[in-house]
């Protein structure tokens, strides 16, 4: 049977927005057919990914971490579960210089792999996982880093979203989050550009792959999947790009997808063949 690419979001997708895995989303994913390889796609680090990762009992297959600058290989001999099998670094300085400008009380993170985060100061509580170390701007700006994360919990996201578009970034990629969080990745790095990789290195055909996500850090992701699933929490614009709408992730919105999918390849339909139901949001794939 056809090897299907199954790419997942986590918060707000997979996940609810308190983190929450429910009973219905792990049971789909677990009933899905050997043929679907389920592929994570996330903001998320490591650490905060791999928990996640053994929630759904993936004991096998990939993960494209912080917004695509990270792959990791689920495997359960390694320490940890996992091997990395890609990363992308860029110079963190140019931008940083950039934005303490442009945001002066913002507050920064800097990602250290498998380990937590460099800060400039305390994130609100929750938000950031793994060991996280308070350290001068020099320290913060010193070496390559897979990913930059700037937080300004005062502002709204309308405001945080202006004020990052005032800035002008220029020579990396970013994405601006439900909150006032901006991701900075290296450039050309996305989730999509980590999946393409992933998905040559495991042998799908570019039309059988299949992605689901809810916010702008999907974007690139819905667009170079087959078939992008926008959840209907979703920002207007992330679900102008999808080729279907999902329900709310609070209502356990992904369920359907899934078992459409996990129906299509028992029954050996081909890729998108059939009706959509507009009640269900089902499609054949």
């Amino acid at each position: 049977m056809t090897k299907r690419m199954l790419c997942l979001d986590l918060d707000g997708t997979t996940l609810l927005h308190t983190g929450e895995l429910t009973e219905r989303v792990r049971a789909a994913v677990a009933a899905l057919p050997d043929e679907v390889e389920v592929v994570i796609a996330t903001g998320r680090s490591i650490i905060a990914t791999t928990p996640v990762i053994e929630q759904l009992g993936l004991r096998h297959g990939f993960a494209v971490c912080s917004n695509g600058a990270v792959t990791i290989q689920v495997n359960p001999d390694p320490p940890g579960g996992y091997s990395i099998a890609e990363t992308v670094t860029f110079d963190p300085r140019p931008v940083l210089e950039q934005l303490r400008d442009a945001l002066p009380d913002a507050r920064i993170a800097v990602e250290e792999l498998g380990v937590g985060f460099k800060v400039s100061q305390p994130f609100p509580d929750g938000e950031l996982m793994g060991v996280t170390r308070e350290v001068p701007w020099e320290e913060l700006v010193r070496d390559p880093v897979t990913r930059v994360t700037l937080r300004q919990p005062e502002s709204t996201p309308e405001e945080f979203m202006e004020m990052v578009e005032r800035a002008g970034l220029h020579g990396v990629s970013y994405a601006v989050g439900w909150s006032a969080w901006l991701d900075i990745n290296p450039e050309g790095v996305s989730k999509a550009s980590a999946l393409e990789l992933v998905r040559r290195r495991i042998g799908v055909e570019p039309q059988h792959t299949i992605a689901c996500g809810d916010q702008r850090n999907d974007l690139e992701m819905l667009y170079w999947a087959a078939w992008g699933v926008a959840m209907g929490n979703a920002p207007e614009e992330v679900k102008a790009v999808a080729d279907e709408v999902a329900d709310d992730v609070n209502d356990d919105g992904l369920v359907p997808i899934l078992e459409a999918l996990g129906e299509a390849v028992r029954a050996g339909k081909p890729f998108r063949d059939g009706v959509q139901s507009q009640a269900s949001h089902r499609y054949s794939a």
